[in-house]
């Protein structure tokens, strides 16, 4: 039974139909529909699996799918984009690496842990949003409890001496003479601790001293929530624990050091030592405290985990690089490929991976595997594997037309983010029709002439383009400029036309 948590982030499938999943899929990624049908339906299908009869629903296995076409033409924006749509754990991963390493490579059950953390991650961030109103309200209070100790401690007196001599003697925190409303601040402060200093002094009735307390203290919440204390210093007490052991950072090393070391790391006794910081380092300090008590870490663990088995998601990059192009002969690089696909098979099959958080079932996984293929083909990966992406889709080669889409449809299109970098200084940046069709047209011949890295080389003949306006930008004024065909041509003509320089900046 899956856990209420589980059921709401798969209840949110429910409302995103395959032709409104394609629809958001618009918003990003230009063309490329029959992917973005192929993944649509694979999405959907987890929230109908959900609605089938118990008996049969852990026999419905997802249909992963091979995505097949050349680099930048969106395989891994559209995996990217679908897990964010889905709200699903998702990780990326390049099947190339698991070859780098020894005789077969890494451990290819490391995307799975990687999997994992990244579910964590996801669920802790929803627990932490979910408490941060209170965490904060106690943080608030904490912090009073520093700035103010209750009367009758140890800590109210010796509190109230610090105070008194910091109000006395300002550091480097002390309000800036002609700012009103922090020398205001500063004068608050100031009697408030010379209040505490003379209750304290005058050893007035109890009853007096929680009355005076309690006035001071709300004067003191007033300037705490209008951010007119954060430079204030104050003593927290910080708890360290033992050096952090990088075991995964050496060569060679099995992907479970990283965890064992971690595992020792916690085994070793925490220290605590007394530290003086500015009110806001103590507020970031707090805050982690707090969240730690409020969150429930076996909670979180447990929700991940069933994540990860129902709606996690591995985009395997570069699957056309363990495939044995003509076949394999049986010798050198090819029996090291063929071993790591032997290596993925259990995993893509359905299988247990042991985690520092535990054991998670690989069986509903969804698994996108994408390549180029220019020398291997899908064919060439062993017949196991292929069984298990049994959905093939070809992405087709972006043309001059899709450039001109891509820099002006999606909503984080090229040229709007341009715009803001150019807005942050003040100044205003339009692109004419005719200079976005001429950056296609460049970016397009550049492609033809050199290796096709598709809509990537619009990044490179932006930079190139803009190159000198961003340098320049803070000292030439808010003067607005237009990016047209002319400017297009007269920038980017040295380089389109030097082979060697095209070569190395393009």
């Amino acid at each position: 039974m899956l856990s209420k948590r589980t059921q709401q982030a798969i209840a949110k499938l429910a409302d995103l139909t395959p032709r409104q999943i394609v629809a958001e899929l618009d918003r990003f990624i230009v063309g490329q529909a029959d992917a973005k049908k192929a993944v649509a339906i694979a999405l959907r299908n987890r929230w109908r699996r959900q609605r089938a009869p118990e008996a049969l629903r852990g026999e419905i296995v997802a249909n992963n799918i091979i995505l097949i076409g050349p680099t930048g033409s969106g395989k891994t924006e559209i995996a990217r984009r679908l897990a964010k749509l889905a709200g699903a754990p998702f990780v990326k991963v390049e099947a190339s690496k698991f070859t780098e390493v020894g005789y077969v490579g890494r451990d290819v059950e490391s995307m799975v842990r990687d999997l994992v953390e990244r579910a964590v991650d996801m669920v802790r961030s929803e627990r932490e949003a979910e408490v941060e109103d209170l965490a904060n309200e106690q943080v608030d209070e904490r912090l009073l409890d520093l700035l103010l100790p209750p009367p009758g401690t140890p800590a109210a007196a010796a509190g109230a001496a610090a105070n008194g001599a910091a109000a006395r003697e300002p550091g480097p925190g002390a309000s800036i003479p002609g700012d009103a409303s922090t020398d205001a601040a500063a004068g608050i402060a100031a009697d408030v601790t010379a209040d505490v200093a003379a209750d304290v002094a005058a050893a007035v009735s109890d009853e007096d001293a929680r009355e005076r307390h309690r006035r001071t203290r709300e004067r003191l919440k007033h300037l705490l929530v209008e951010g007119q204390l954060e430079q204030r210093e104050v003593e927290i007490e910080v708890e360290q624990r033992g050096p952090s052991f990088d075991m995964s950072a050496s060569s060679g090393a099995p992907d479970g050091a990283s965890d064992f070391a971690e595992f020792l790391r916690e085994m070793l006794p925490a220290r605590k030592r007394r530290r003086r910081v500015k009110l806001a380092e103590a507020r970031r300090i707090l805050l982690d405290e707090e969240m730690e008590k409020l969150i429930d870490p076996e909670d979180v663990t447990a929700d991940a985990l069933e994540r990860v088995e129902q709606l996690g998601i591995v985009f395997l990059d570069e699957i056309d690089k363990i495939a044995s192009a003509g076949g394999g002969g049986g010798h050198g690089p090819d029996v090291s490929r063929e071993g790591v696909q032997r290596d993925l098979l259990p995993i893509v099959e359905g299988t247990s991976v042991p985690t520092r958080y535990g054991q998670v079932k690989t069986d509903h996984v969804l698994f996108v595997a994408a390549g180029a293929f220019h020398v291997a083909k899908p064919s060439d990966l062993i017949p196991e594997l292929q069984g298990r992406f049994p959905i093939r889709v070809e992405l087709r080669p972006l043309t001059e037309g899709d450039f001109v889409r891509i820099m002006t449809e999606p909503e984080n299109a090229l040229t709007k983010q341009y715009q803001a970098l150019v807005e942050a200084e003040g100044a205003a940046l339009t692109f004419a029709e005719e200079g976005v069709a001429e950056i296609a047209r460049t970016a397009t011949r550049l492609n033809e002439r050199m290796e096709n890295i598709g809509a990537r080389r619009l990044h490179t003949v932006m930079t190139t383009l803009l190159e000198e306006l961003l340098y320049d930008l803070p000292d030439r004024g808010r003067e607005p400029v237009r990016v047209d065909a002319a400017m297009v041509r007269e920038r980017l003509k040295a380089i389109a036309d030097d082979e060697d320089l095209r070569k190395y900046i393009l």
